[in-house]
């Protein structure tokens, strides 16, 4: 080998460092456009969503505000219940408003469908449930109770909920790892968990379900069960809908606890 050819071998020797350094620093650069830019999505994804059940929360309460219950059709087989409200109350808040949709898994829970085909709930079963899930709430540590919301109008009811009981709320969008991800700021371990809509509130359940404590999930005519433990039968979308079955929860609950309630439905409602 010549001296020249040593002299050119240091010559690429040399440059070859720096060309690794400028290869790291666009590989660098192309990995933080690449985060960015999942960054953006998630957060237009987030966006979008919130829009949606925004949009389904404003169509749901025009549907409370256009449908006058007719009693005579929707007054529920068991006339002589013993219901925790009268009957006229629940259907005025549009609790048994359903959607057109009907999932197998909510069919028990349907006592019709109306002629624009929407379903109609039985609110004699929402009514027992509502002291099924009190009952069962009232066996926990307030502060063990983990209440979710995503969507806009149950969001102030679940934080009332809250407070009445003494239990935690999270509410709009529930971050990733709350329940699994001690090593996240916000890492909670409860015992148990209320949903307002397992669609809305899918990642709440899902955790959930990975730490293996029990949903209580307010349900749709749309929703699907299968990862709920107990069943709320309502309409989970309209304002005051949500307010009536939240009001009734806390107030259950509290009585089973031995406590006196002292809230009012108007407590509960969230201005629009």
């Amino acid at each position: 080998m010549t001296d020249n050819d040593n002299e050119a071998v240091e010559v690429v020797d040399e440059d070859a460092p720096e060309a690794e350094e400028a290869a790291a620093e666009e590989s660098d650069a192309t990995e933080t456009e690449a985060e960015t830019t999942e960054e953006v999505a998630e957060a237009a994804e987030d966006e979008a969503a919130a829009d949606e059940g925004a949009a389904e929360d404003e169509a749901a309460e025009a549907e409370e505000e256009e449908a006058e219950p007719v009693f005579d059709e929707d007054v529920m087989p068991d006339e002589e219940a013993d219901l925790l409200i009268p009957v006229e109350d629940y259907l005025g808040a549009g609790v048994h408003i359903g959607t057109q949709q009907k999932t197998k898994d909510m069919e028990r829970f349907i006592h019709r469908v109306r002629d624009d085909g929407l379903y109609v709930l039985d609110v004699s079963q929402t009514d027992s449930r509502i002291r099924t899930a009190a009952n069962f709430l009232s066996g926990y540590d307030p502060e063990q109770i983990l209440v979710t919301s995503s969507r806009q109008y149950g969001r102030f009811p679940a934080k009332k909920f809250a407070d009445a009981v003494g239990a935690r709320a999270r509410t709009g969008r529930f971050i990733p790892g709350t329940l699994t991800n001690p090593d996240y700021a916000g890492y909670i371990e409860p015992d148990v968990v209320v949903v307002t809509d397992p669609i809305g509130d899918a990642q709440a359940v899902k955790e959930a379900i990975t730490v293996g404590i029990p949903v209580i999930a307010m349900c749709d005519s749309n929703n699907q069960t299968s990862n709920v433990d107990l069943v709320v039968p309502t309409n989970n979308k309209g304002r005051r809908a949500l307010s009536v079955v939240y009001w009734l929860l806390a107030n259950e609950t509290l009585d089973r606890r031995g406590s006196e309630p002292t809230y009012a439905l108007e407590d509960f409602e969230a201005e629009v």
